[in-house]
């Protein structure tokens, strides 16, 4: 089964210095079809305003991924640890027991473009924690770079549920395919261009949960860039 979500289905927080979409119910937005896939909470595609952000608020029980696809953001956080993301960096946030922190865009020019993943984690009251890295387009070129998981792997993000994301960017008339394991679903969000999956068609901003089906072929119809989700389905 391939379910289809178009980007103008999506949830929006429009105001001054925020435009946000949201993938699953989020704030004021509630959609009762749309809570969760899987362990997938929240998926929110956010434009944040030169000088503006999110000022420190609380979080927790939840894993938050933060992936930056344009401009940096700075944050801080209760623990005192404080630093920046840029373009192509992750960071993971194991909210545990309570943690406080802020989000901001410090440039004076320039947007803020990123996406924040919420999992709902598979053990309570942990040590907050944070972690981060860098990958690059070639290492996503033309192929699904995986680059958040459950397990503990050298060189990719860890989170404390069963879940995995994996990034490609796609040139033009390049397909690849994924095998979906048993029990398993996927959910695809299409970050830029256009795609197929198993011929239908899907553009920037819309996506697909796929479920009791055993793989996927994946069509770029011109350069794009696509986030899957690999999530058990007995969640």
């Amino acid at each position: 089964m391939i379910e289809i979500r178009r980007s103008d289905e999506r949830g929006r927080t429009k105001i001054d210095w925020l435009d946000s979409y949201h993938s699953f119910s989020f704030g004021e937005y509630y959609d009762p079809k749309n809570i969760h896939f899987g362990p997938l909470r929240v998926l929110n595609d956010d434009l944040i305003q030169p000088g503006e952000g999110f000022p420190t608020h609380p979080h927790k029980e939840m894993e938050i991924v933060t992936i930056v696809t344009e401009g940096t953001v700075t944050h801080k956080d209760s623990s005192g640890g404080q630093g920046t993301i840029t373009m192509n960096e992750i960071q993971r946030m194991t909210a545990g027991k309570g943690v406080f922190h802020s989000e901001y865009n410090d440039s004076d020019f320039d947007v803020l473009k990123l996406f924040q993943i919420w999992f709902i984690p598979n053990k309570q009251n942990l040590e907050p924690f944070y972690e981060q890295m860098k990958f690059f387009h070639q290492e996503k070129k033309n192929k699904l770079l995986k680059v958040v998981s459950g397990k503990k792997e050298k060189g990719i993000i860890f989170i404390n549920q069963d879940a995995e994301i994996y990034l490609s960017d796609l040139d033009a008339n390049t397909s690849i395919q994924y095998d979906i394991p048993e029990k398993r679903g996927v959910y695809i969000h299409i970050m830029d261009g256009s795609i197929s999956i198993n011929g239908i068609a899907l553009k920037k901003g819309d996506a697909a949960k796929i479920y009791e089906e055993d793989k996927i072929s994946i069509q770029a119809e011109k350069d794009s860039q696509i986030m899957l989700f690999d999530l058990p389905m007995d969640f």
